[in-house]
């Protein structure tokens, strides 16, 4: 098994930060690069992220604007957003040795090529080896060690199980998979289906509406997933079913909390990123593509792009024809 001793972090936000305290708990050395060279300067000499107040980094965590000096570390983590990624890779691609390990953080599917995370590494950075990071998890917990569990995915086995080994601690549980699609797959159509559960929410429809909710979208995950190949026990597991549950019944969602203020009539804040938002039309794109019906994931996008008010929207889902389960 390889012996990773060294992990950088690509992407200075809240989450990144998170995933650095997670690599520097699991006896990691650490490089977190932050684009900004004043905000890498800031955050070193504070030892604080201003996205994560009142949490410090651990000694063994380097922030840096130096992108060489990050791909010299032997795993690197991309913390950016989904439709930041494709730059991102494209920026260390030139610093990455062969057979480097560069795991997807982001949860979504890249607009106009419908491509999954893990395929944008593999065609911006062809050295390296693709895995994605997926999981119910916020960046709150995580960074305050709180007790999380996560999947991550690879197409190797042997490499799923080292990475795992090399970022697992007493407080952050990583399950490998080699199902790296089904992943993919249940990170990115939570964040929309959590949108839908917000909506549910913050329209004041009951406990009993958005249980419902969970169970269709869950439903429609699982065709999805299905079509693309990915397999049904990672999508019922934490990656699939336990993300879900997660996002869509807790307000730390940013894409809950999104799909909370459309339906309480309000201007949502866009001080915070929700993946979901642009994730909504590509997942329908996709689903389009492959044969498959996903009415909840269609009645998100109609609300977010104003093709369709909220309640246009639900009444369209509650008068589509009684069929069967599944």
């Amino acid at each position: 098994m390889a012996n990773y001793t060294s992990v950088a972090v690509i992407g200075a936000g809240a989450w990144g930060t998170s995933l650095a305290s997670v690599a520097a708990r699991a006896g990691r050395d650490v490089v977190l690069y932050a684009r900004s060279p004043a905000t890498a300067a800031t955050m070193d000499a504070t030892r604080e992220s201003p996205r994560l107040p009142g949490v410090p980094l651990e000694s063994n965590i380097k922030v840096t604007g130096d992108l060489v000096l990050a791909g010299r570390a032997d795993i690197i983590l991309l913390a950016t957003p989904a439709q930041n990624l494709r730059a991102a890779v494209t920026a260390l691609a030139p610093h990455l040795s062969d057979g480097k390990p560069v795991i997807a953080c982001a949860k979504g599917i890249e607009r106009g090529t419908h491509q999954f995370m893990t395929e944008v590494i593999a065609e911006a950075a062809p050295k390296a080896v693709p895995a994605i990071l997926s999981g119910p998890s916020f960046a709150d917990d995580v960074a305050r060690g709180l007790p999380t569990a996560v999947t991550l995915a690879t197409s190797d086995e042997t490499l799923a199980s080292a990475l795992v080994h090399a970022l697992g601690s007493a407080t952050f549980r990583p399950y490998r998979s080699t199902d790296v699609r089904g992943v993919e797959i249940g990170g990115a159509a939570k964040n929309v289906l959590a949108i839908a559960a917000g909506i549910v929410a913050g329209k004041q429809l009951g406990a009993s509406a958005l249980a419902a909710l969970t169970t269709r979208g869950f439903s429609e995950l699982l065709r999805l997933g299905r079509a693309c190949g990915a397999r049904n026990e990672t999508l019922s597991g934490l990656s699939g079913l336990g993300d879900l549950i997660l996002s869509c019944s807790s307000a730390q969602s940013r894409n809950f909390s999104l799909g909370a203020a459309l339906g309480r009539g309000e201007q949502p804040a866009r001080n915070k990123l929700a993946e979901g938002e642009f994730t909504a039309p590509v997942l329908v794109e996709l689903a389009a593509s492959k044969g498959v019906d996903m009415p909840v994931a269609r009645a998100v996008a109609a609300i977010l792009s104003g093709a369709a008010t909220i309640d246009q929207a639900i009444e369209g889902l509650l008068t589509r024809p009684f069929k069967a389960e599944g």
